[in-house]
C-alpha cells in the first residue's frame, strides 16, 4: 500500500484534493492510502470547513491552523507542522497543489527529507515573478518528481525550463517524470454539475432564474490590497450594472470585505449589485452556470467559468492560463476601469464564442493514481 500526504491549505485546493480522494474512494483504495494535512491558510468557515462537508471529502487528519500572516512567516510555520507530519508518518510521497504558501512549504519540507513531491497543476506561467504565485509555482515545479500538468502549455512549459520529457523511472527531483494529464477542476465540475442542481436553491433564493446577471469575484492581493486598484474596479462595475440594468451577483471574499471601505456603503444603494457572503462549491458553479458572463481575478474560476461556456474579463495583467486569453474567450483587463466596461461591451455583442477541449476527459484523477501506482 503506497501510502501518500496530501497537503492543502486554500478553498481551491480544497476542491481540487476531492477529484483525487474521490478516485481513490472509488478504484484505488487497496493501491493508495491518504493522510490529508490541512495547513489552515483559510480559516474562515464559509472559506474552507464548509468545501469538506459538501465535496463528501474525509476530514482533515491535521490541521496546523496557521491562519494568515507575512508570506515568510506564515511559509515557515507551514513547514515546522508539515514536516513534523512527515516525520510521524513516513509517507511515500507528498502531494501538492496549485501555488499557494501551503503548496511553496510542503515542497520545500517534503523535499528537504528526500521525499518525493508530485505537484499537480504542474507548468502553469504567468510570466510574473512579481506575484507569489509565481514564484511559488516555479520553486515548487522545480522540487517534484512527479509532474502532472493540467494543459499541453503547462507541459511545455517544463520542457521550455529543461524538464526532459524523455526521463524514464526511477523518477527524482532531479531525473523528474512529467506527465500532461488533464485538468481535476474540469474532473469535479462534471461530477458535481447535475449535484449542484439538485442540493443547492441560490439561483431561485436570489431571484435570478431567465435573468441576464454577472458573477463578480475579487479576493487577488494586487487588486484588495490597493485601495486605487479596487476602486477602479468596483465602480467600473457599478457604472456597468447601473447603465445596464444588468444585476451582478458579487461574492464577497473576507480579505475584500475589509479593504472596500467606504465605497461598500456606496454599492449597497444599487439595488442590482447583490453583495452576498462567499459561496459554497456547489453555488458557485450553480452561479457561474446560470450567469451570462464572469469577472474575476481568480484562476479557478476563469478556468470554471470556460468550462460552463461562459466569457470571462479577467482582472489581472497577466494570467497562467493563458489559452484562454488566446482562444478569446477572456479579456484581460488589469484593474483599468475603461477596459473592464470595454470588455464587458464585447462579450455582450460577441455570440460566436468556441470553447475547444483543453483540460482533458474528466478523468485526471483516475490518471494521476495510476501513474502514482506505476512509478512510486
Amino acid at each position: 500500500m503506497i501510502k501518500i500526504v496530501t497537503v492543502i491549505g486554500a478553498r481551491p485546493q480544497i476542491i481540487k484534493a476531492a477529484a483525487l480522494s474521490r478516485a481513490i474512494k472509488n478504484h484505488f483504495s487497496k493501491e493508495i492510502k491518504e493522510i490529508i494535512l490541512h495547513t489552515g491558510q483559510h480559516y474562515d468557515e464559509n472559506m474552507s470547513e464548509v468545501f469538506f462537508k459538501e465535496l463528501g471529502m474525509p476530514a482533515p487528519d491535521y490541521n496546523l491552523n496557521v491562519g494568515s500572516g507575512l508570506h515568510g512567516k506564515q511559509t515557515a510555520t507551514m513547514m515546522k507542522g508539515i514536516e513534523a507530519v512527515l516525520i510521524k508518518e513516513n509517507p511515500d510521497c507528498l502531494v501538492v497543489y496549485g501555488d499557494t504558501n501551503s503548496t511553496l512549504a510542503g515542497a520545500l519540507a517534503a523535499s528537504r527529507m528526500n521525499i518525493p513531491v508530485l505537484h499537480i497543476e504542474a507548468g502553469l506561467r504567468s510570466f510574473n515573478k512579481a506575484m507569489p504565485e509565481e514564484t511559488n509555482r516555479i520553486v515548487c515545479d522545480h522540487c517534484s518528481t512527479l509532474l502532472f500538468t493540467p494543459t499541453k502549455t503547462g507541459y511545455n512549459n517544463l520542457i521550455r525550463e529543461n524538464l526532459n520529457p524523455g526521463n524514464k523511472k526511477p523518477f527524482t527531483a532531479v531525473h523528474p517524470g512529467i506527465y500532461h494529464c488533464g485538468d481535476v477542476m474540469y474532473d469535479n465540475t462534471l461530477y458535481f454539475s447535475e449535484m449542484a442542481e439538485k442540493k443547492t436553491d441560490i439561483i431561485d433564493k436570489m431571484q435570478l432564474q431567465g435573468k441576464d446577471f454577472i458573477l463578480l469575484t475579487i479576493h487577488r492581493n494586487t487588486n484588495t490590497d490597493d485601495p486605487e486598484r479596487l476602486n477602479s474596479i468596483l465602480n467600473a462595475i457599478n457604472k456597468i450594472c447601473e447603465e445596464n440594468k444588468v444585476d451582478i451577483v458579487f461574492p464577497v471574499h473576507p480579505r475584500t470585505d475589509k479593504m472596500m471601505g467606504q465605497i461598500k456603503d456606496r454599492l449597497k444603494t444599487n439595488k442590482l449589485l447583490h453583495l452576498i457572503p462567499p459561496a459554497s462549491f456547489l453555488e458557485m458553479l450553480m452561479l457561474e452556470k446560470n450567469c451570462s458572463m464572469v469577472f474575476t481575478d481568480s484562476g479557478g474560476v476563469q478556468k470554471e467559468a470556460f468550462f460552463l461556456k461562459k466569457p470571462c474579463v479577467v482582472l489581472r495583467a497577466e494570467t497562467e492560463w493563458t489559452e484562454l486569453v488566446e482562444c478569446g474567450n477572456s479579456i484581460l483587463t488589469d484593474a483599468d476601469a475603461k477596459r473592464i466596461e470595454e470588455a464587458y461591451v464585447h462579450f455582450k455583442t460577441k455570440k460566436d464564442l468556441t470553447y475547444p477541449n483543453i483540460f482533458g476527459d474528466g478523468k485526471a484523477a483516475e490518471f494521476i493514481c495510476q501513474k502514482i501506482i506505476e512509478n512510486l
